[in-house]
């Protein structure tokens, strides 16, 4: 070939980022027709362009397995009617547009929107790195309609509130633990700990109902000797009995292969959940006696409650940064309630966030915890996950010490090179290599 076709060659193959997909594009393939030996120069850097297209749309089909079960995770956001669910859902999402009213059943569709994750370190990071985007992670929130008593039943919007309950990995529960005369509740007083029995039961009952269901079924299994049959009835059995005396089913003990045998029926109460105090402004500081009532009942059952104030968090969302600050700190606290929450319910799915750092860009990724480096890699892009050789890998504090210079940290020896073994910590901040 000519140089100067030569030379345009090299610089396409440079812009299409791998001169070694040149070998798996032998030939260009026109639709109708045979596959075309390749002619020199320019048209063996289209073949090796098209041959990374096609690569990378190939990637973006089939998507990570790892980012599929992450972009699939939701939060349900539940509670009785009037208790501020849907003003603090619009808070919490930027894109939140739930009706908020005071009449019940407000809320009948649920909504979706995503709220994203606070995080300091990352800006931190960022602005070591001078980059000129910065990323951060996002979780979604589904406003679920106000549930009543005889839900279970079908009463008031209960089978579409269950229904809608079954298709997230975790709860928000709202509970209403302020007084306002303005603001009816359908029980005609405030009561926080009532208000949790009453959708703690509804969810119970529901559960009761699933499990008799399947055992029905598997009874049968067990009689003809089903392989597995007589592991899940064990499992169902002792959940029965753990419902029925008012246990939620994610306190009641099962071994591992009982787990995995009761996992496809989705139990509501098998939901990690998080108790959020709804308080006035006056209450945001330093709380009240129904707060104190809230965080008892979820230290019983061993789950999360945090305070905070959906007025507050609406009038937040009109001002500044500046002025938020202000605001928060007329009031006596540090943070918004909303930030709180969000990273509540971040660990609640089990969640942890590495980085990847640079002048262009700094971004969060988001992984479950316990993924080993070729998944978490593998969120970024298939092809990083496929072909991972090592990651080199600084915590996030140390790549601040190191004004965010990868050279530096590892004059200093802070620069550790991870196998496909390693499993990433929380705040890592990862540059992956792949083949």
């Amino acid at each position: 070939a000519p140089e100067s076709t030569t030379g345009a060659s090299t610089a396409l193959l440079e812009l299409a980022g791998d001169v070694s997909l040149l070998a798996e594009a032998p030939a260009i393939v026109r639709p109708g027709r045979t596959p075309a030996p390749l002619a020199a120069g320019a048209s063996v850097a289209l073949a090796a362009l098209l041959a990374v297209g096609a690569r990378r749309r190939r990637g973006q089909q089939r998507g990570a397995a790892s980012r599929i079960q992450l972009q699939g995770l939701k939060t349900g956001m539940v509670g009785l009617p009037n208790v501020g669910k849907s003003t603090l859902f619009n808070a919490l999402c930027e894109n939140g547009k739930a009706d908020a009213a005071n009449f019940p059943f407000c809320t009948i569709e649920p909504n979706v929107a995503r709220a994203t994750v606070p995080d300091a370190r990352l800006h931190d990071l960022a602005g070591k790195a001078n980059s000129e985007k910065v990323i951060p992670e996002q979780i979604e929130y589904v406003d679920i309609a106000g549930l009543v008593k005889g839900a279970s039943k079908g009463e008031g919007l209960g089978n579409k509130f269950l229904s809608n309950i079954r298709e997230v990995d975790a709860i928000v529960h709202v509970v209403r633990c302020f007084e306002n005369d303005d603001i009816t509740h359908v029980d005609g007083s405030i009561d926080p700990v009532r208000d949790i029995e009453t959708i703690n039961l509804e969810l119970i009952f529901a559960d009761i109902d699933q499990i008799e269901k399947r055992l029905t079924k598997v009874e049968r299994d067990v009689r003809n000797k089903v392989d597995g049959a007589a592991v899940e009835k064990e499992a169902l059995v002792k959940l029965k009995q753990g419902l029925e005396e008012g246990k939620a089913a994610r306190t009641i003990e099962l071994n591992e292969k009982e787990e995995v045998a009761v996992k496809p029926l989705g139990l509501l109460t098998k939901k990690s959940i998080i108790f959020a105090a709804n308080v006035s402004e006056d209450d945001l500081a330093e709380g009240n006696e129904m707060v104190e009532r809230v965080q008892k009942v979820a230290a019983e059952t061993g789950d999360k409650a945090t305070v905070v104030s959906a007025q507050v968090e609406a009038e937040l969302n009109g001002l500044s940064p500046e002025e938020q600050a202000e605001f928060l700190e007329t009031l006596g606290v540090d943070e918004s309630g909303c930030k709180s929450l969000i990273r509540e319910t971040y660990a609640l799915l089990g969640l942890r966030t590495y980085y990847t750092v640079g002048p262009k860009e700094s971004r969060a990724w988001t992984i479950k915890a316990g993924w080993k480096a070729p998944q978490a890699a593998g969120v970024i892009h298939t092809d990083f996950e496929k072909g991972f050789i090592k990651a080199a890998t600084v915590s996030w504090d140390k790549m601040l010490e190191c004004e965010c210079s990868e050279d530096t940290a590892k004059e200093r020896g802070l620069l550790r090179i991870e196998g496909k073994d390693y499993e990433v910590k929380e705040g890592d901040v990862m540059h992956f290599r792949f083949n």
